[in-house]
């Protein structure tokens, strides 16, 4: 590989939330991966602070077209500059997507278990959160999701206005297929939900997978859709703030700006030079990532079925984050207080994702095999005692 991924990066003392939330435990919790970004991305950070001007940015039409172009490329789909809406976060897009939709104590519909923001946008937004849990099975002795859904259907009520989708989904690492895609749109359009898809890991597919967002499964579907997405995950550069929605409803767009006003700022200089790098020139690294992830998520599986045959775990078929079922391990309370005490390292605790998610724990492998390796022996050493 040209990029090492081996190499171990000091992040201790660089004011990383990762290394620095949980004090001396190993973090294998939020999803920021231990690796450099692409060296194009590097690069032309370096020389946009060589300029020394930091005034107020606007997103560069190259930006918008080369985002336009690699959505026609990746997936036939035809996204015009104007159908862009620019975020400086994911997060506050689910936030404007659920102010912007529906009236005040209408219900949003979400699927649990899933990221926590999810969970807390509606509330914030003086709407009625309602979830639909996923149904999860043993499939080779390994934890797999699916959709419910009779259980999903059921969960609508008349004031439902907005469903929010995780595609692909963290934590259950799932990439829905086009069938699965098509059953859940269906319901949608029949109930007349608009629906949010946060697609921020839709680059991060293992195994040679491909995406379907849910706005190219037909344009009827297109129409009712808020499409999240953002450069952030796959090329580790979250703390700069990039990310943009596609809204090809011309109504629905200028309710979302709408809602935007006043509270959204502008995405930060850095952030758009960022972006505009990884995207025309960070594939390269993006293939080598995914082959090591893969080799990450393989290695963690093993790991697990040899020396911690009590937990079980999916195997992520996207993301560089795994699910692990700690009920059976013999821990007496929370599992994310248990390894962080017992153990010093720190996963994201599975209660924070909603229902089904009690006696659960995040972990995140997107790191050098070593820092993974003494994660796992660290809570294999834990539950032995």
């Amino acid at each position: 590989m040209a990029h090492d991924f081996d190499q171990a990066l000091i992040r201790r003392g660089t004011d990383s939330l990762k290394w620095q939330r949980y004090g001396a435990a190993l973090p294998l919790w939020v999803a920021d991966m231990d690796f450099t970004a692409p060296e194009s991305v590097v690069a032309a950070l370096h020389e946009r602070g060589e300029h020394g001007v930091f005034g107020y940015g606007a997103p560069p039409d190259e930006l918008t077209e080369t985002i336009c172009a690699r959505l026609a490329d990746f997936y036939g789909w035809t996204v015009t500059p104007e159908q862009l809406v620019y975020l400086p976060g994911l997060v506050c897009g689910l936030n404007v997507a659920c102010r912007a939709v529906g009236e005040a104590g209408d219900s949003v519909l979400v699927q649990t278990p899933v990221y926590p923001p999810f969970l807390s946008a509606p509330i914030y937004q003086d709407r009625q959160l309602i979830t639909a849990e996923l149904t999860a099975e043993l499939h080779d002795g390994r934890l797999y999701y699916r959709f419910d859904d009779a259980a999903f259907a059921e969960t609508i009520n008349q004031n439902t206005r907005l469903f929010i989708l995780c595609h692909p989904h963290n934590p259950v690492g799932r990439s829905f297929s086009r069938e699965e895609l098509n059953r859940l749109a269906t319901i949608c359009e029949q109930r007349n939900l608009i629906i949010c898809s946060d697609e921020i890991h839709c680059d991060l597919l293992l195994d040679g997978r491909q995406h379907t967002p849910l706005a190219t499964l037909a344009p009827e579907i297109a129409e009712r859709c808020i499409t999240l997405m953002a450069p952030s995950k796959t090329f580790n550069i979250a703390g700069l703030g990039a990310s943009f929605a596609i809204i090809q409803n011309p109504t629905l767009r200028q309710r979302f700006k709408h809602a935007m006003r006043g509270i959204v700022p502008d995405v930060n200089l850095l952030g758009l030079t960022a972006a505009l790098a990884a995207y025309q020139q960070g594939d390269d690294w993006l293939r080598e990532l995914l082959i090591y992830l893969a080799a990450n998520r393989d290695y963690m599986l093993d790991y697990v079925d040899r020396y911690l045959p009590a937990i079980r775990v999916t195997a992520p078929e996207a993301t560089y984050l795994a699910w692990l079922d700690c009920r059976n391990a013999g821990i007496v309370g929370s599992p994310h207080e248990f390894f962080l005490h017992h153990a010093g390292v720190a996963f994201n605790d599975g209660a924070t994702f909603g229902a089904g998610g009690e006696g659960f724990v995040r972990l995140n492998f997107g790191c050098p095999r070593t820092t993974l390796t003494e994660g796992l022996e660290r809570i294999r050493h834990a539950i032995n005692q």
